[in-house]
């Protein structure tokens, strides 16, 4: 359902933003348990939508960091290593 998207992708950076501004790094966990008590489905395309722009948030950070590295000469970042050690 395209709505259902659209509406939770919405709030889902209006709630981040809303995030950083409060200085509260848990804050959508908050408006997902007021989801919840309404939707479930609603509820779980919210955390999806939130996982999604955290995760390209985290991504991007280390993008900007190694191209900088790599233009100033500087260590690049150091990339997460996976569960089994890769």
């Amino acid at each position: 359902m395209a709505i259902l998207q659209d509406l939770t992708e919405a709030l889902a950076k209006d709630v981040l933003d809303a995030q950083d501004e409060l200085g509260d790094d848990r804050f959508y966990e908050k408006v997902s348990k007021i989801l919840l008590d309404a939707s479930p489905t609603t509820q779980e395309a919210f955390m999806t939508a939130v996982r999604v722009i955290l995760a390209e948030r985290r991504a991007r950070k280390f993008l900007e960091g190694s191209l900088k590295a790599k233009r100033t000469g500087a260590a690049a970042p150091m990339a997460p290593r996976d569960s089994v050690g890769h």
